[in-house]
């Protein structure tokens, strides 16, 4: 284990269990993984606090490729180092491959029938509810943060209206945005 984890508390036990947790967590995040990976790494599991997770995921969203990925390969470096990096992305990738490839043959075959496009815009109505929760459940970690309740509101509204609303690429919001709130906290945390 390296110096930056975490001691107060717990934390994977081993490569073994670090490959399952992420193999179960993948095997979950069907349209959205954001509340899965929240109720599973801060609630159940307790290997991240609500403020920890809010941080890395953060960073996990800046970085090129999937959130979820890029949290797995953060916490396994964590906690293990480079084989803990690669051993939580095998726990993401593997056994969900398998199955995404055998669900495609499948959708191959029915991919024509009313039922299937219904069902899938189910899913995507269930899937942004998902994330809705989870965002109101995390909402109370803001009360923490350095820049203050009212700013990051006010930025996250800035941000829903850049690219819900004005349809601006999600690119320069974030990187427009994101850059004025890590100058506005490190002007508040500048001694």
């Amino acid at each position: 284990m390296n110096s930056l984890s975490a001691p107060d508390h717990p934390h994977p036990q081993s490569l073994r269990d670090l490959f399952v947790s992420f193999t179960w967590l993948a095997l979950q995040g069907f349209g959205g993984v954001l509340a899965v990976v929240q109720r599973e790494l801060v609630e159940k599991k307790r290997w991240m606090t609500r403020e920890e997770f809010i941080e890395d995921w953060a960073v996990a969203q800046i970085m090129p490729g999937p959130n979820v990925v890029n949290l797995s390969l953060m916490i396994g470096g964590r906690y293990f180092g480079l084989k803990g990096a690669m051993t939580a992305l095998a726990g993401m990738l593997t056994v969900p491959l398998v199955l995404v490839l055998l669900l495609a043959l499948v959708y191959a075959q029915f991919a024509d029938q009313p039922g299937a496009a219904g069902a899938l815009r189910g899913m995507g109505a269930v899937a942004a509810g998902l994330i809705a929760a989870t965002g109101l459940k995390l909402f109370g970690a803001l009360l923490k943060n350095v820049l203050g309740l009212r700013l990051c509101v006010a930025l996250g509204a800035a941000c829903f209206v850049a690219i819900a609303l004005l349809r601006w690429p999600l690119f320069y919001v974030l990187f427009g945005l994101g850059s004025l709130a890590c100058v506005l906290a490190y002007q508040k945390l500048k001694p």
